[in-house]
Order: C-alpha cells, then structure tokens, then sequence
C-alpha cells in the first residue's frame, strides 16, 4: 500500500515539475536522511537535478549534526542531486548559498521578507525557519556529485520544542496571511532553484546574497573550528562568500564558523 501511495505522489510530482530541468523523482513517506539517501542514489548514477523528498524525516540533520525536526506533513525535507561542472566545482563554496538564494526568492510569493543567516540559514523576522547542508559524492580526487539538502519548516507543527532549539525557530505560514501548500512552495523553490543555478557566482549573484545577509551592520558574534570567538559588527560579504566582521577597528575575514546575534 505504501508503494502504491508513493508511486502516485511521484507521478504527481513529475506533473507539478514538468516545465522544469528535473531529473528523476523518488517520494519516501518516512526516511531517515533525505541527504543519505541521495548520496547513495548519486553513487549509483542518479541523473543531473533528480529529488529525493519525504514527508517526514526521522533522522534528519544539519550542520555539526544538529538534527533537524521534520514530522509527518508539516515541513519541507528534500534533497537535490546535482552534477557539477567544472566551474560549479570549483565553488563548491557557493552552493549552500544557492539554495538560501532561491527559498529567499521563493518565499516573495508570500510577501515574506526573508533573509540569510551566515552560512546555512533562512530566518524570518529574525528566526530561523530553514537549513541548508551541502554533502559530496566524491570519485578518486574528484567530486562527482554534490547533496543538496533543504528543510524548511512550512507549518507550526514542523517547529520544535523551545527545549530543542539552538536558536529561535518560526515557520512560513505563521509569517505570512496567504494559506501556504507545500507542494506550490516547493514548486516554486525548484524553479528558483534553476534559475539561481544558472547565475552562480555572478554580480548579480553575489548582490542578492549580500542584499538577503541578516544582521549586517549589527553586534554579532562568530565562532567555529577554525577561528577564535569574534564579537564584532558583521560587514557584510568578501567576493569569494566569506564573511567580514570588523572588531576594535580591524577586519577579519571568517571562512567557516557559526553566527549568532551578540547578547546586549
């Protein structure tokens, strides 16, 4: 029976999906990773933009592996294989970027000012309601695939308990008037999707994620593996993605880590 009910949300899939550059569709009831998933399938030979989506996801994560809370019929969990060219790997760095871009733009259908929070965040009213986490498939010294995981929280139901948050947590319908679908939200996120695709790492690129960078200009704090704790007033972006916080008159420049708002 669940075969038969995947089957057809396949099929509709495809349907909704049909004017785009989709590759192949699995639809999973319940998985444990999205992410895992595709890795495997992208091993395997999935096709160039093929999407794994599941309803729920019982061990979904994000970055340092945080688990990301998807329950049955609240929130968005999928994962998008893509295969890279030459210019697409060398900025892999940009890709996270790319999904942020695209649920941002995705989102305007809403009248929904969304934003992203440095590296991996989409953040309404200032809140986090979306991840993203970008995983490779690698071949010898080559990336042959690359994972891209998205999770976004759609009704209240997809936002965990205060207890389990790192960080304050909302969903797209609580912030917009409009009765929210997933399947046209996600619809709209896979066309934004190509469209951003094809602009990586353009001016214009690159002039919609600063425009979209939350908490620019404000007292931040920065932290991660490879740089001491900086408590400083985040600048805005360096060409290449990274991140440029000024603290006590000097810059520094934060290739990886976590951003959080400063407590006053």
């Amino acid at each position: 029976m669940a075969g038969n009910f995947c089957a057809v949300m396949e099929s509709q899939l495809r349907k909704a999906l049909a004017d785009l550059p989709i590759g192949e569709i699995r639809y999973f009831e319940s998985v444990g990773s999205t992410n895992d998933l595709a890795l495997e399938w992208a091993a395997a030979g999935a096709p160039d933009f093929s999407l794994v989506l599941a309803d729920e996801q019982t061990s979904g994560r994000g970055r340092m592996n945080r688990k990301w809370f998807t329950p049955p019929g609240a929130g968005l969990a999928l994962s998008l294989v893509l295969r890279p060219n030459d210019f697409e790997r060398e900025n892999i760095r940009l890709m996270t970027a790319l999904a942020a871009l695209a649920l941002v733009d995705a989102l305007k259908a809403y009248n929904i000012p969304a934003q992203i929070k440095w590296p991996n965040d989409v953040v309404i009213n200032r809140k986090k309601t979306a991840g993203v986490l970008v995983e490779t498939a690698w071949l010898g010294l080559d990336v042959e695939a690359l994972v891209l995981g998205i999770g976004v929280n759609v009704y209240p139901e997809s936002v965990p308990p205060e207890s389990e948050l790192y960080f304050p947590a909302t969903c797209v319908q609580s912030e917009t008037e409009s009765q929210v679908e997933r399947l046209t939200l996600l619809c709209e996120l896979m066309a934004e999707l190509v469209s951003w695709r094809s602009r990586l790492g353009t001016d214009t690129f690159m002039d919609a994620w600063q425009l979209s960078l939350a908490f620019c200009g404000e007292a931040v704090r920065v932290y991660g593996a490879e740089t001491a704790l900086i408590d400083g007033v985040l600048d805005g972006l360096e060409p290449d993605g990274s991140l440029r916080v000024v603290a006590n008159g000097d810059r520094h420049v934060v290739h990886f880590g976590e951003l959080s708002l400063r407590p006053l």
